[in-house]
């Protein structure tokens, strides 16, 4: 599941040239792009917008398919690090346990 698929824009992540350019060939945005990625992936994906505009665009994913190639290219982006905070620091971890 990907509560925060969009990594909140964090590493310039709109402009990932992956993301352009695949999003170019569907007329679709980054955004779009990355949602159909996980969708074709099998993740549940729960995009956050306050903006109509936006929430629109995350619905309209679902009239383009990527190719097993253009899937490759974007699993090869993953850099196996969280964004927000590493899983594997003691701090974090006992952070987390303090809250349950």
């Amino acid at each position: 599941m990907s509560w925060g698929p969009f990594a909140e824009g964090k590493n310039d992540y709109f402009n990932t040239p992956a993301l352009k350019e695949i999003g170019e060939k569907y007329g679709k945005t980054p955004a779009q792009v990355a949602l159909r990625f996980l969708l074709q992936s099998d993740v549940v994906v729960i995009p956050k917008s306050v903006h109509k505009n936006r929430m629109e665009e995350n619905f309209n994913v679902f009239d383009f398919q990527l190719t097993a190639e253009e899937m490759k290219r974007l699993e090869a982006l993953d850099t196996e690090k969280s964004l927000f905070f590493s899983h594997y620091d003691p701090k974090i971890v006992e952070w987390l346990t303090s809250m349950a």
